[in-house]
């Protein structure tokens, strides 16, 4: 179990307050990384750093929003300053302010969800890269979406911001290879968290998405993180570039029987 091992990493959670990113961010601690946890309130961020030194494990709070780039030069100039450096980065903060046939949109909501989803996820990377590169290599985890993948309807900016992140993913899995930086995706599928509570609390569409995937249920937080320390850690050294689904088998196909 040495591959997955993370003693003495040091790792960058955003969107680290709740959901996805704080059942990382906890698996993470468990694995002995230091967690730098970030998203856009301090509150919110303090609870969970408390839950994970509760349980043992180093967790340091940080609030930054990374729409604003001036937040994410903060966000990595604290982490160095605090721990010496970063070796892992989960890109997983996110917005979607609208719902609905894309052709109903503003160029308000595409300007917020484009730039925290897309160019937020570009900006914590370029500033965490200079530095990985002095440690000898590190990790990028960008959370995407099987929205990415495939539309989603109602989600149709969401979807083009998840699309975004596979191919900012790929390419900077090319570009960073010689700086043994690993630089991969995970694509939730439908996941029980507070971003999402709007899909599995109207009853209509919460049957209608449990009808396409095969195993007939909502995935857990928890159920993505063993993905999330296997790109973070030893064991991922040959995986870069990759887009690893989580979402129980939607994407492979419907049930017929």
């Amino acid at each position: 179990m040495s591959l997955f091992n993370l003693t003495g990493k040091v790792a960058i959670i955003t969107g680290a307050s709740r959901g996805i990113g704080f059942a990382i961010a906890e698996t993470f601690a468990e694995a002995g990384a230091k967690v730098v946890l970030s998203s856009r309130k301090q509150e919110a961020l303090d609870q969970a750093a408390e839950k994970i030194q509760a349980k043992g494990g180093e967790a340091f709070p940080f609030a930054a929003h990374t729409g604003d780039p001036e937040n994410v030069r903060s966000l990595v100039a604290a982490c160095i300053e605090r721990f010496g450096g970063v070796d892992i980065l989960v890109n997983n903060a996110a917005t979607n302010p609208h719902f609905g046939p894309l052709l109903t949109s503003e160029e308000s909501h595409w300007e917020k969800i484009l730039d925290v989803n897309l160019r937020g996820y570009f900006r914590t990377i370029k500033e965490c890269a200079s530095n990985m590169r002095k440690r000898g290599g590190g990790k990028v985890i960008n959370v995407a979406s099987v929205a990415g993948l495939q539309y989603q309807q109602g989600m149709g900016i969401y979807s083009v911001s998840k699309a975004g992140i596979l191919m900012l993913t790929q390419a900077l899995a090319v570009e960073l290879a010689d700086d043994n930086i690993q630089v991969n995706a995970i694509a939730p599928g439908f996941i029980q968290t507070r971003f999402s509570r709007a899909l599995w609390e109207t009853p209509q569409i919460h049957q209608k998405i449990i009808s396409q995937i095969p195993q007939e249920r909502i995935g857990q937080p928890e159920e993505v993180t063993g993905m999330a320390l296997y790109l973070a850690s030893s064991a991922s050294d040959f995986t870069t570039g990759a887009v690893m689904v989580v979402d129980g088998g939607q994407l492979a196909g419907n049930k017929l029987f």
